[in-house]
């Protein structure tokens, strides 16, 4: 990849090398080409030694840094971290490196942060990104991601996104309750069914499940093979979502405990559902809301253009193209 200033890409480098065989003059090319004279003849001379791998971008970090941190010195802070298990700010008087030197040093050696460890021990306790590597199923419903989302009602009248955070005090002794946005995205398509229902138990998310399903036939996803939800009470233990997927043919799948980004798909739906639709304009009922999350269902699934997908809506990847 060029770096970010760079005039020339290879394909440009290339394009100088062209011309230069066409027998276009060096100050030709550079006016061309929009570069220095130095430039075209830096090119045109490292083709000439190196042939095309000369063209490629090379890293500009320096072959020699005789200011950069002895090995010794190195392992002198990791042995100390290892030993005190604090900070730069403390570590660093301790070595004698400033503390800025100590964190770059734990930092290139890969070591954890001191939040993520025990601090009795030293042991990482914190769950990390095992699977932050993307993956896109290759089969529409060959994995659907399941999740919940749960909401605070509005207040009849609307509450402070309408009237301000000074005027949109209530009396806290009447509970207004909450939402369930239930969600069902498609692995390789992207394609999303939602709905807003009154809890999140068993029965529930069951009966959920089986509206989805159909929405998803009725776009052309005929089967879903493989359910993947947390690991709520409802979700691991209800006999009404076994009983569903045993009726669809489908395998139910669990992520790790405590690892979100293992269901990432359904948690970025939901974090799309309160920027674009629960929080993007002040409802003065919640009814207004409910109404309005079917419309903006639609628009998700046929017109709203997903990066992920190339730009493309999500009904694009479930319709013959």
């Amino acid at each position: 990849m060029s770096h970010g200033s760079a005039r020339l890409t290879v394909h440009g480098r290339r394009l100088i090398v062209q011309r230069h065989h066409a027998g276009w003059k060096q100050a030709h090319i550079a006016a061309a080409m929009g570069v220095s004279r130095k430039c075209v003849k830096t090119w045109i001379d490292r083709y000439a030694a190196e042939g095309e791998p000369g063209l490629i971008t090379r890293s500009s970090r320096p072959h020699s840094m005789p200011t950069k941190t002895s090995e010794e010195v190195e392992q002198k802070v990791l042995a100390a971290r290892a030993e005190h298990r604090d900070g730069p700010d403390v570590l660093g008087p301790l070595v004698a490196v400033p503390a800025r030197t100590v964190s770059r040093i734990l930092r290139r050696h890969g070591v954890p942060y001191l939040r993520e460890c025990d601090p009795m021990t030293g042991e990482v306790i914190r769950s990390s990104k095992q699977t932050a590597v993307r993956y896109e199923r290759e089969r529409p419903g060959e994995l659907v991601h399941m999740d919940v989302k749960k909401l605070g009602k509005i207040p009849p009248g609307g509450g402070w996104r309408v009237h301000g955070r000074a005027h949109g005090n209530r009396d806290r002794k009447v509970k207004i309750g909450y939402d369930y946005v239930h969600s069902l995205v498609d692995d390789r398509t992207r394609l999303a069914y939602s709905e807003i229902l009154p809890d999140e138990k068993g029965p529930t998310c069951a009966a959920f499940l089986q509206r989805a399903a159909a929405y998803f036939a009725a776009k052309g996803i005929g089967r879903i093979e493989r359910v993947m939800t947390d690991n709520a009470f409802a979700y691991r233990y209800s006999a009404d979502i076994k009983r569903v997927c045993a009726d669809l043919g489908a395998t139910q799948k669990f992520i790790r405990p405590h690892c979100p980004w293992q269901n990432g798909k359904v948690e970025r739906l939901n974090r799309t559902l309160a920027t674009e639709w629960a929080y993007r304009q002040a409802f003065t009922t919640n009814d207004e809301r409910i109404a309005a999350l079917a419309p903006w269902l639609e628009h998700y699934n046929t017109e709203r253009r997903h990066s992920a997908l190339g730009g493309k809506p999500p009904i694009s990847r479930v319709l013959p193209t």
